[in-house]
């Protein structure tokens, strides 16, 4: 097998691992871009290049992910990751953990972590790498590994939230939710949300956005069953698809272009959190990306013409 094949054969899993350690789709890329040169450039084949090139990527991004703190430290209004539509790396035995540690809500455990913390827990415990390979990938020892992993479960179990386990009831109330959605029904809405529901949005600054989180059942499904109609009087459409492995969409303008995500934190038959990504730095990897500010002028014009 040529190099080429060897690290095609790689890429899913290299681009996994970056994600989770990132949060961002275009900072992964380039890190397993990063990944290919220096495969590329060593002179010497590697004994294994699943080791190899687990560990090069992981060195990368934890680098990027050190300079990348002190830019989400002066971000603008709350920070997500990039939207994921599908993760390419599959795996049947460890497919929960794999869905699990995509979640937003998850990659938003692991900002608290440390780079070295969030690094090793996504390699033994997303990925099940050995000790030995965690080691070598981030040049510590074994024992300190362990201590990094004890750290980072505590803070991970401390604010983990326990989805809704079965996928097709989760399927079910979304497809209640978005059908609620389209028709403006906001008492529909409000029988889908927990009562201390939280409707989030990131905008960075660079696109309107919700000045602050909504708080409750009723305020949520106020804000959605009022803004949406409006949104489809300009042509505003929406489809249904897994985000970061949780139900949402993608809303799009009347060009198609990207709008914003939506995904769906669903438990105990009820949904508990809602976050969009507005931001259009965010959204490029998903296609062209709409003008959010034009949207929202047109959406106020509509809002003035039925008052």
């Amino acid at each position: 097998m040529s190099k080429v094949e060897e690290f095609e054969e790689l890429r899913p899993l290299l681009f996994s691992i970056a994600y989770r350690i990132l949060g961002s789709v275009a900072e992964a890329e380039d890190a397993v871009q990063e990944t290919w040169l220096r495969f590329d450039g060593s002179s010497t084949r590697p004994t294994s290049a699943k080791a190899f090139l687990s560990a090069a990527v992981t060195r990368i991004s934890i680098d990027v992910l050190r300079s990348a703190r002190v830019r989400r430290e002066e971000y603008v209004g709350p920070w997500f990751p990039e939207p994921l539509l599908s993760d390419p790396y599959q795996d049947p035995a460890r497919a929960v953990e794999l869905a699990d540690s995509v979640s937003m809500a998850a990659l938003l455990l692991l900002e608290r972590l440390s780079p070295l913390e969030r690094a090793v827990f996504v390699l033994r415990e997303v990925f099940a790498f050995e000790f030995g390979e965690v080691a070598a990938a981030v040049g510590r020892s074994e024992a300190a590994c362990r201590q990094l992993l004890v750290r980072a479960r505590r803070h991970m179990e401390a604010g983990r939230p326990r989805f809704e386990a079965d996928r097709q009831e989760r399927h079910e109330l979304a497809t209640r939710f978005f059908d609620a959605l389209k028709s403006g029904d906001v008492d529909g809405l409000r029988d889908l949300l927990a009562a201390d529901v939280q409707l989030v949005g990131d905008g960075g600054g660079k696109a309107p956005q919700l000045a602050k989180a909504v708080m409750g059942a009723q305020n949520v499904a106020r804000v959605l069953g009022t803004v949406f109609p409006l949104m489809s009087r300009i042509d505003v459409t929406f489809e249904p698809r897994e985000v970061n492995g949780q139900p949402g969409a993608i809303f799009r303008d009347r060009d198609g272009k990207v709008l914003h995500t939506l995904a769906l934190d669903v438990l105990d038959g009820q949904i508990q959190t809602i976050r969009t990504v507005i931001n259009p730095d965010k959204l490029g990897h998903l296609g062209p990306v709409a003008d959010a500010w034009a949207v929202d002028r047109e959406v106020k014009q509509a809002r003035r013409r039925m008052n």
